[in-house]
């Protein structure tokens, strides 16, 4: 039986970025599919974090660096102040999640922010950034404008919050039950294991 699990991030998120590595495990070891889903951290009109400040430096220094260490990702703390909102990166999560590229597009996102420093937030860094996983740029382009997929992310964002309860990214639902914060790759397989043996009870 395949298991959907939906991952809930935000482009603007280190952890999200780390917790890739445990998805794909996650998906070698079970019959998974993951659904990346949207969560804003920071939705407009919030003020976004500005790396010049003590609070990301803090964390980065005590939590991010050593945790991608382990990991052995290659990650840095984004120059881009204030950092960008994601609203218009995740309108084309739904386009690339319709042409079954939704995984390789939020890759390649999370690699252009924490990786090369771009500002995800800028309309042309996004159509970049999805053509370079194959998506065309008339299409990106349509997408970025489409009232349509607006009000699709609004209630994307209302899900998540109202019907879910998402309060931190990552976030990972299983079944109905929520997993919140980074989780290892054995913790996400133990939670589909035992939705399976729930399933497969009743």
């Amino acid at each position: 039986m395949t298991t959907k699990v939906s991952v809930f991030v935000d482009y603007v998120c280190p952890y999200c970025f780390l917790a890739e590595g445990a998805i794909e495990e996650l998906k070698r070891d079970r019959d998974v599919v993951a659904d990346i889903r949207p969560f804003e951290l920071r939705p407009d009109p919030v003020p976004t974090l500005r790396p010049e400040d003590d609070y990301l430096p803090t964390v980065w220094n005590r939590s991010v660096y050593p945790m991608a260490r382990r990991l052995g990702v290659p990650i840095s703390l984004p120059t881009i102040s204030p950092q960008p909102r994601t609203e218009k990166a995740f309108l084309v999560l739904q386009l690339a999640a319709e042409r079954g590229l939704a995984e390789a597009y939020s890759h390649a996102m999370f690699a252009a922010f924490f990786q090369d420093d771009r500002d995800v937030g800028r309309e042309e860094v996004i159509i970049d950034v999805a053509a370079s996983v194959g998506l065309a740029r008339s299409d990106v382009e349509a997408a970025l404008t489409s009232r349509q997929r607006a009000d699709r992310h609004a209630d994307d964002l209302t899900y998540a919050v109202r019907q879910v309860g998402v309060q931190a990214v990552p976030s990972f639902l299983i079944g109905d039950r929520l997993l919140s914060g980074v989780h290892d790759a054995t913790q996400l397989k133990a939670a589909v294991d035992e939705f399976a043996r729930t399933a497969a009870i009743s």
